[in-house]
């Protein structure tokens, strides 16, 4: 999901398969070896996998897994010691106020080279961050009521209910003239355009808080917020080239936006201007677009560290109440990576779902068909005990 992006190359074509969830049993205790004298070093052959002893937390009171791929050590002669939790958290940190450690912290900002792309991603987020310093000189009710409109068109209609549950995981069906104008609103957004978003957040329900996972907060929490957008190289080591939106690029208008993506934030920013000069610049354009980044980012960031478990997904994500409400019901995160094709993220009445809502009343209206939702005996199949 990096803000600007080269055009990929041929891409493979849909329908986009995730990996199977990977499926935790408990595993057989072994005894440690007493006679550790009596082994040789010298012809001890060991091979070590990727495994990871401390990717196992307990999530109210229930043990939970990472989906990860877990390749055990094959040893020939070995002797295993019990890590402390003391020992755990002298090698690693744990998040404020989670059960998360971080294991594979990461620092992008230093000690790399940075990319073209990385450093126009770079200033386009600082640009708009220092834009909003702005904003207490240029305050009025008219800027506002542009900065929260603006809020709502990109963020509910543009981000949760066009790129990420129409396009990402085509919960729904709507026309093409509609499903277009959707996808402009996100353009706006200032998050990259259709065909980068959407293969970036496949590839994380992929590799879910796997190595390979674009934006994981098992290396750090701000680099699951954030600062992974910053590192391209590094997406495409592990993820490669974006080859899983098939079913967008052969679409004339997505190759369109993909090619002219720049030219659409500068001509809403002219737009403003010329509508209500600077402070509808710094409300409709700054405040405005900081805040939908920090609301789609506290997604992939908060959602996979504070709140609660209902499913078992194999994985971080959470349900978290006050993202839900900020992020148009996009916090019920451990609902969505259940049924990750469910158009209704909010499965409990009390879950307020605000795309969902557009979405049924599209439905009722006629315009928006095939629309999907788990079935009760996908939820009865990943339901936890206490859930």
């Amino acid at each position: 999901m990096a803000l600007l992006s080269p055009p990929p190359s041929k891409s493979k074509p849909y329908p986009f398969s995730p990996l199977p969830r990977a499926v935790h049993r408990q595993g057989r205790s072994t005894q440690t070896t007493k006679n550790v004298n009596s082994l040789s070093c010298t012809s001890m052959t060991t091979k070590i996998g990727v495994v990871n002893k401390w990717n196992c937390y307990g999530l109210e009171g229930k043990v939970r897994f990472s989906r990860r791929v877990m390749l055990m050590p094959i040893v020939n002669a070995a002797v295993t010691q019990p890590v402390s939790e003391n020992e755990r958290e002298s090698n690693f940190k744990r998040i404020l106020l989670s059960d998360v450690v971080v294991t594979r912290p990461r620092d992008v900002l230093w000690g790399r080279k940075w990319n073209s792309m990385d450093m126009a991603s770079a200033a386009v987020v600082v640009s708009m961050h220092l834009l909003c310093l702005f904003a207490p000189f240029t305050f009025n009710y008219a800027a506002l009521g542009i900065a929260f409109g603006l809020y709502v068109i990109t963020g509910l209609l543009g981000i949760t209910l066009s790129f990420h549950r129409n396009l990402s995981h085509r919960s729904f069906k709507l026309p093409k003239w509609l499903e277009y104008f959707f996808a402009y609103c996100g353009v706006q957004a200032l998050q990259g355009h259709p065909i980068d978003w959407v293969s970036t957040h496949r590839y994380h329900h992929q590799f879910c808080d796997s190595e390979k996972d674009p934006h994981s907060p098992y290396e750090g929490f701000w680099f699951s917020h954030m600062s992974w957008m910053f590192d391209t190289n590094t997406l495409t080591e592990r993820c490669g080239k974006p080859n899983n939106v098939g079913d967008l690029e052969k679409q004339g208008f997505y190759q369109f936006i993909r090619d002219t993506y720049v030219i659409h934030p500068v001509a809403l920013g002219a737009l403003l201007y010329a509508m209500g000069g600077f402070p509808y610049i710094v409300w409709g354009m700054g405040v405005r677009i900081v805040w939908v980044y920090h609301i789609t980012w506290l997604v992939n960031s908060a959602c996979h560290v504070w709140g609660k478990q209902a499913w078992n997904t194999g994985d971080l994500s959470r349900n978290n109440w006050w993202v839900a409400l900020l992020a148009f019901g996009e916090g019920w995160h451990n609902n969505h990576h259940a049924f990750e094709y469910s158009a209704r993220h909010g499965l409990k009445w009390w879950q307020l779902d605000m795309t969902w809502y557009v979405v049924r009343f599209l439905q009722a209206i006629g315009l928006a068909t095939d629309v999907k939702l788990p079935t009760d005996t996908h939820k009865q199949r990943l339901a936890l005990a206490d859930s």
